[in-house]
C-alpha cells in the first residue's frame, strides 16, 4: 500500500490534519536536499527559463524572483523530483495510489522586498481539476514567522473557485466565465479566518492543497527567503480548460476536459 511507505515521515495524525486543514508542516524531512537545491536555484537564477521573472513592480523595493517548469533541465531539481521522499509523502497525505509531478516553482524574496504575495489558491491558475493535489513548499533558508507563507485552514473545503491574481499588482486574471469570484480581503478581517503559519528551518516543508488559500508577507528581514515548491497530482485529477491563459500555460497539451493528465509530460513518480 502507498500509505505504508511514508509512515517514517507522516503519521496518521498528520494525514488527518492535512485532510481537515488543507495544510501541514513537516519538520526536517528534506534537510539533506537543501544544499543541492540551493545550487539548483543559483543556476536557475543565472539561467532563467522562459517563464522566469521578477514579481516586484517597477519602482518598488527589493526583488522577488520566480520561475517554473525547469525540473527536467536542472539536475538538482530533477533529482529531488525523482529521488526524494516527496512523492511518497504527498501520496500519503492526499490518500492517492498514484502521484504525477505537475511542475516545480522556485520563489526567491530578497532582503528588503516590500512586496507581499497576494492571497490566492493555486488550482485556478492551472489546467487541472481534482481534490487530490499537493503543493510542497520547501524552505531553503531559515524563515521567521513574520515572513513565512500563511494559510487559511479549511479553505480547501469551501467549494469555491477564486480568480487567479497577478503577483505584481494583485489584480484578478481576466477570466471570462462563470463560477469564479474574487478572493476575500483576508487581511481586513484576519480574526474571521483561521490563519496559520510556521517559522521554518532549512529542510522544513509546508504541504497544502491546490485549493487552500495562502499568501506571504513582505520580506523586510536582512536575509533572503528561498522557497522551492513542487506541485503534485493524485488519482482524481483531470485536465480542465480555463476561460483564459493558465500559469503554467502548457501550450499544445492536446487534452480535452475530463481526460487524464499526460504521463509523458507529467510522469508518474509514485509508485516508482
Amino acid at each position: 500500500m502507498v500509505a505504508a511507505d511514508a509512515r517514517e515521515w507522516v503519521s496518521d495524525a498528520d494525514v488527518a490534519a492535512f485532510q481537515r486543514d488543507g495544510v501541514l508542516c513537516l519538520r526536517g524531512v528534506f534537510a539533506d536536499w537543501v544544499a543541492p537545491l540551493i545550487r539548483g536555484v543559483a543556476r536557475n537564477q543565472r539561467e532563467p527559463g522562459p517563464y522566469g521573472g521578477d514579481s516586484v513592480a517597477d519602482g518598488d523595493a527589493g526583488r522577488f524572483f520566480d520561475d517554473y517548469c525547469n525540473w527536467r533541465r536542472i539536475p538538482e531539481y530533477r533529482d529531488f523530483v525523482m529521488d526524494s521522499p516527496a512523492a511518497a509523502i504527498v501520496a500519503r497525505v492526499m490518500r492517492s495510489e498514484r502521484v504525477q509531478i505537475y511542475h516545480e516553482h522556485v520563489l526567491v524574496k530578497e532582503p528588503g522586498t516590500g512586496k507581499a504575495t497576494p492571497w490566492h489558491h493555486d488550482l485556478t491558475y492551472y489546467n487541472v481539476e481534482g481534490e487530490q493535489t499537493v503543493s510542497l513548499w520547501l524552505a531553503l533558508d531559515a524563515v521567521a514567522r513574520e515572513t513565512a507563507p500563511e494559510f487559511v485552514a479549511g479553505s480547501h473545503r469551501w467549494g469555491k473557485r477564486f480568480y487567479p491574481r497577478l503577483f505584481k499588482d494583485s489584480s484578478d486574471y481576466d477570466y471570462a466565465g462563470d463560477g469564479y469570484e474574487s478572493v476575500p480581503d483576508i487581511d481586513a478581517d484576519r480574526n474571521a479566518y483561521d490563519v496559520v503559519s510556521w517559522a521554518l528551518a532549512p529542510g522544513d516543508a509546508v504541504l497544502f492543497s491546490f485549493l487552500a488559500l495562502h499568501g506571504a508577507p513582505p520580506n523586510l528581514s536582512a536575509t533572503r527567503r528561498r522557497g522551492f515548491s513542487t506541485r503534485w497530482l493524485g488519482d482524481d485529477v483531470r485536465f480542465a480548460k480555463r476561460p483564459g491563459r493558465t500559469s503554467p500555460p502548457y501550450p499544445g497539451i492536446g487534452l480535452e476536459p475530463g481526460e487524464a493528465m499526460r504521463e509523458d509530460w507529467f510522469p508518474v513518480v509514485w509508485p516508482r
